[in-house]
């Protein structure tokens, strides 16, 4: 298994590399789950450079995950909620998922949890979203649904999961 990085996203042009992986792998992943209307939605409202931008204001860390070689493939976003380590976003282009590299990411965020001190590593996830699989095979256990009115007549259709440190 290749080994990956991570990459802190601080300002430009690391933040335009996320949006470019988000609109690579959102409409991909997410428009058989939810549509094409609401990924484009969802899109614009959490992950246009603004938003991003917005995001790393209010407290919440990004990382662009790069491959052995330096190919950018893949983000994640944490921040603290409560007592708990939230895992905000977590995606691999699905041509390198099945690689190994999903677990060296979890291994990453467990690491941040624990330097900073969190106990429990949380996060939602679509019902339909094959990855509550993956997740569960990572140690995550189901706490409850989840339904988040995120506007433009559209929800978040989820469950909350979380992983003990």
């Amino acid at each position: 298994m290749d080994p990956i990085h991570f990459i802190p996203v601080t300002a430009e042009p690391f933040i335009s590399s996320v949006e470019s992986l988000a609109r690579k792998i959102w409409p991909e992943h997410y428009t058989p789950i939810i549509g094409k209307a609401q990924v484009d939605y969802m899109l614009g409202k959490f992950q246009s450079r603004k938003a991003i931008s917005s995001q790393l204001d209010e407290g919440y860390f990004y990382y662009l995950i790069h491959s052995s070689s330096g190919e950018p493939i893949g983000y994640l976003s944490v921040t603290p909620q409560d007592s708990d380590f939230f895992l905000s976003k977590f995606y691999i282009v699905s041509f390198h998922r099945g690689k190994g590299y999903g677990r060296q990411t979890m291994d990453f965020v467990q690491t941040l949890a624990q330097k900073r001190g969190f106990a429990r590593i949380t996060l939602t996830v679509h019902k339909r979203n094959p990855s509550v699989a993956v997740y569960q095979k990572m140690g995550f256990s189901i706490l409850h649904p989840i339904v988040t009115d995120i506007g433009e007549g559209y929800v978040m259709d989820d469950f909350r999961m979380a992983k003990n440190l």
